[in-house]
């Protein structure tokens, strides 16, 4: 194989302090590539997705275990190996992957992200991209699913259980209804969202679609097994709450006893659940609006701070 031609500067959307995208987020033209670790490997991006935690840590939110800025945003990636550190094991230079380049949310994300032309990350955090899924599908995947993921495995979710999603047509929530129903095999799975997305939650295997506009899910008299709250209703989740259940949050600060996490990321997980999107058994849900190519990261990254995107934002191609 010919060796790859690797430039020593890239195209890069970066930001030198804290702030709305709109004011901060700059495109530039000349960022130097990151340096790839032994345990790295050197991504051409073809695509990245954006999560709520990117305009939160742009904002300054937890500035005081941010990496320091300049930084390029960017925690979601999908694209092709185009260096690999001298202990790699797992991929090799021309492999496509994808995954969450940053081993803790919070914690000293990485100062080169993946809205990038390149990007490095840990061998472990990465996965083989599924080969029937598009770089932008890929790419929409990686913290969402991971945290549907471990959210359930938090719970001892199992088969035969019941679960209340509290946000089903969001990132998180679009993977938990596929992952509860396709995957662990859940006897009912109820879903909030607002009237134009109950089709989507049908769709994705909700058994009982609850429009949040018109009724409130802690009247509801049916209990459930587990309620996975992704929008921040943690106390009131209890309410449908059977005995001995478990109430999972994704949403500081929780609420006691609920289980509140922030994701560990980990590639072997996507490694084990793509078996399930080459089967066609999990879907990935992009937003309507996706993609926006690289030039309108500001547009896109104004789209997801509404809040009202349907399932993931994506920035595709990236060139």
């Amino acid at each position: 194989m010919a060796a790859i031609s690797i430039p020593s500067h890239m195209k890069a959307w970066t930001y030198s302090e804290y702030g709305k995208s709109k004011e901060v987020l700059k495109f530039n033209q000349s960022v130097a590539l990151p340096e790839v670790k032994e345990d790295q490997v050197l991504i051409k991006v073809a695509a990245a997705s954006l999560n709520p935690i990117d305009h939160k840590r742009m904002e300054g939110y937890f500035k005081n275990s941010d990496s320091p800025l300049p930084t390029a945003p960017g925690y979601d990636v999908a694209g092709v190996v185009v260096k690999v550190g001298s202990e790699v094991k797992k991929f090799k230079v021309g492999d496509e992957v994808y995954g969450d380049i940053n081993v803790k949310a919070l914690e000293y994300p990485k100062v080169i992200g993946s809205l990038a032309e390149y990007t490095a990350a840990e061998e472990r955090l990465l996965a083989h991209k599924p080969q029937n899924l598009s770089f932008a599908e890929a790419a929409s995947l990686p913290l969402t699913l991971e945290t549907a993921y471990e959210g359930l495995e938090r719970t001892g979710f199992s088969a035969g259980k019941s679960i209340l999603v509290l946000g089903g047509a969001g990132g998180v929530g679009t993977h938990v209804i596929q992952l509860a129903k396709h995957v662990y095999g859940a006897s009912k799975v109820a879903a909030t969202a607002s009237t134009r997305k109950l089709e989507l939650l049908r769709n994705l295997g909700a058994d009982w679609p609850i429009d949040y506009t018109k009724e409130n899910f802690e009247d509801l008299s049916e209990k459930f097994d587990v309620v996975y709250d992704t929008v921040g209703q943690t106390e009131q989740a209890f309410k449908v709450l059977k005995e001995g259940g478990k109430v999972v949050t994704i949403v500081p600060p929780g609420f006691h006893p609920a289980i509140l996490f922030i994701l560990s990321t980990d590639g072997a997980i996507l490694e084990k659940l793509n078996p399930y999107f080459e089967s066609g058994k999990l879907k990935p849900i992009l937003d309507p609006k996706s993609p926006f190519p690289f030039s309108q990261t500001v547009e896109a990254f104004a789209h997801l701070e509404t809040n009202r995107a349907t399932g993931k934002i994506v920035v595709y191609p990236i060139p």
